[in-house]
């Protein structure tokens, strides 16, 4: 079967690399910096991907292959692809009316979008948009108020997987969102206007749309607030450390799927494991954290490969991959499934409405590609062709 004809996409941008050409001339510089931007020197977002290229699968050419299936079962949901769009804040804020876009082209593709807390649309409205698919990562309040609030909205749509990240104790040092003002608390500055000014789509795009707001937190404001007020809100309700007891009370609060973002030590999943989280995603806030961490992918193998968690939960990965390859590199060393962020963005920077469907195809062609490459009919079996 074509691959072609099967996973439609616009042929001028077969892979992440032209996505991003093409979404940098159409983003202004602030936006495609807080985007794009990682921890201090960039290490850590730099391994991020860069390690990837030393995982080497091999090709089987003279072996039967069955009919190539892409789905994949996780937590009693069937997905037509073993990958997933991350949750990002400010997502807006980078493209006008991300998240409703993105919540849409996954739930007709049949794959989980990720609202985060700080994203720009509801839980509500995503609810709404993803027919009820969408997963949600809960950035924990200092209140626990404000906690149960957000869970009780999440039970009332129904919402099917709920994550807790917990690997910001404290914002992460970021140069560039310093320099651009998007730090906290956020400003526009004479250079970020000039810069909105060399970008008219997306300024008329921002118009038609609203400027972005935390818009589930909206409850929860004041009104009126002006940036400074805003930003003062911002620390004061999320400040504060994730602890194992905070988990244990969200886990007696919430009755489904629960998963923690942000894991990359054996002493936080054995920790995940005591508190009857049903999976992991292996993470470090896409190099947006620690610059002395290690790569999410090396993390991953370090934690896939332990005997001593394995089948007792789900272990995803988050971070660095940017292609098909890097998606059945990352099965092939444990990952169960996997979530991508920046790739979409530049799908929306690059294709506006057609970015999301375009950057879903684009991965499933890739995947379905290599499998082809690979010999092997299911998701499952790429572990069969790590080379070691």
């Amino acid at each position: 079967m074509s691959t072609k004809n099967q996973f439609s996409y616009n042929p001028a941008y077969p892979s992440i690399a032209d996505l991003r050409k093409k979404a940098k001339t159409r983003i202004p510089k602030f936006a495609f910096d807080y985007l794009e931007g990682g921890a201090n020197e960039e290490l850590n977002l730099y391994h991020n991907e860069h390690d990837f290229d030393k995982i080497h699968l091999k090709p089987r050419y003279l072996e039967e292959t069955g009919e190539i299936d892409l789905s994949t079962t996780l937590f009693g949901r069937k997905y037509d692809a073993p990958f997933g769009i991350s949750p990002i804040g400010l997502q807006g804020l980078m493209w006008p009316n991300a998240p409703e876009i993105l919540a849409k082209a996954a739930a007709k593709h049949k794959i989980p979008y990720t609202l985060s807390t700080v994203s720009t649309s509801s839980i509500e409205r995503i609810a709404d948009m993803s027919e009820g698919s969408a997963w949600f990562q809960l950035y924990h309040p200092t209140e626990d108020r404000l906690r149960d609030d957000i869970i009780n909205r999440l039970k009332a749509v129904e919402c099917p997987v709920l994550v807790v990240l917990v690997d910001v104790p404290a914002f992460g040092l970021r140069y560039r969102e310093i320099k651009s003002g998007l730090s906290m608390p956020p400003k526009m500055n004479i250079a970020n206007i000039f810069q909105a000014m060399t970008r008219p789509y997306w300024g008329i795009k921002t118009l038609q749309h609203g400027i972005p707001s935390f818009a589930t937190l909206k409850p929860y404001m004041e009104k009126g607030l002006d940036l400074s007020q805003l930003g003062q809100f911002m620390n004061k309700t999320f400040t504060g450390k994730v602890t194992f007891e905070k988990v244990k009370a969200i886990r007696d609060l919430w009755p489904g799927p629960l998963v923690l973002k942000g894991i990359a030590s054996d002493e936080d999943m054995e920790d995940a494991i005591a508190l009857g989280a049903d999976g992991i995603i292996v993470s470090n806030h896409g190099g947006r954290q620690l610059d002395a961490a290690e790569s999410s992918i090396n993390s991953l193998i370090r934690l896939a490969n332990n005997p001593t968690y394995q089948g007792k939960i789900k272990i995803m990965l988050d971070g660095g991959m940017r292609s098909g390859v890097d998606l059945a590199r990352a099965h092939a060393v444990g990952s169960s499934f996997n979530f991508m962020g920046r790739p979409f963005m530049y799908g929306l920077g690059a294709l506006d409405d057609q970015g999301g469907d375009h950057t879903i195809n684009m991965f499933k062609a890739h995947l379905y590609q290599i499998m082809k490459q690979l010999s092997i009919d299911k998701v499952d079996r790429f572990s069969e062709r790590l080379l070691q």
